[in-house]
């Protein structure tokens, strides 16, 4: 997988490429990460990227000559056909499915932007695609570009040394994970549910599809909006529901089963 990061602070792109699991990628050669400072494209001894926005208003913008350079470059290094992706809070949602498509790209350039936004003419001549990480706003668009990375270099072959692992994350079904637990087996008290002790795997696989679909359904209910479930699924998580008490829902379950 081939980055290219269009930033005024390549900098900050070291904590991907030395520590973690993208270190040991980039060391294995499984991701390539290249940074573009615009800065290195101005041609004024001040190096000027940002300057005051038409119509008035606080902040500045960042300016077209010294960006679009940047990205041009970026082409220029990257794989036949990358697509340019900028950071910003009014782009589509980050969510698995677009993750799973950059990483399908092979290639991806991600502009990080600065300052109260860039020019409207970069956006609409030099970017394919802008993305947000969520609806709140940061200093600038290099923290969620390295979301990005790190969320895409996980599906890459060899990244997690077991394929599993990137297919039983969160969100990679459509549902939260189910909760884990790891030694010692009880702690003031509290002890690992028998379940996970019994040694049937069978038994095991089926409870914590259960809690998944439950613990989905309490936290995250719209990713279940438009998941198809089997009967034995929707009898899981009404099970679920009588566990923590909520024979009201669980029963309004029950019913729009039997109503089929």
């Amino acid at each position: 997988m081939w980055f290219g990061i269009v930033s005024l602070f390549p900098q900050m792109f070291s904590a991907v490429t030395a520590y973690g699991v993208t270190r040991r990628a980039c060391e294995k050669g499984l991701i390539e990460v290249h940074t573009y400072n615009p800065r290195d494209y101005t041609y004024d001894k001040y190096k000027t990227v940002d300057d005051k926005p038409y119509g008035g208003g606080p902040g500045m913008l960042m300016k077209v000559q010294p960006l679009t350079d940047a990205i041009s470059q970026a082409r220029r290094e990257a794989p036949v056909g990358t697509k340019v992706v900028c950071m910003s809070p009014q782009g589509a949602r980050l969510d698995h499915s677009l993750v799973t498509k950059f990483h399908e790209w092979g290639s991806i350039i991600l502009v990080a932007g600065r300052y109260e936004g860039i020019d409207e003419r970069v956006l609409q001549k030099q970017v394919d695609l802008e993305v947000s990480i969520g609806d709140y706003v940061l200093s600038g668009g290099e923290l969620p570009a390295m979301c990005v990375i790190d969320a895409v270099s996980r599906m890459v072959p060899g990244v997690l040394g077991d394929i599993q692992n990137a297919q039983e994350d969160s969100f990679a079904k459509g549902l939260l994970h189910f909760p884990q637990y790891t030694r010692p087996e009880a702690v003031d008290g509290d002890k690992v549910p028998d379940i996970v002790l019994c040694g049937d795997h069978a038994k095991i696989r089926r409870w914590r599809l259960q809690q998944a679909l439950g613990r989905t359904y309490e936290r995250r209910p719209d990713l279940l909006r438009s998941r198809t479930f089997s009967d034995d699924e929707l009898m899981l998580i009404v099970d679920y529901l009588r566990d923590k008490g909520l024979e009201v829902e669980a029963k309004t379950i029950l019913f729009n089963i039997q109503g089929r």
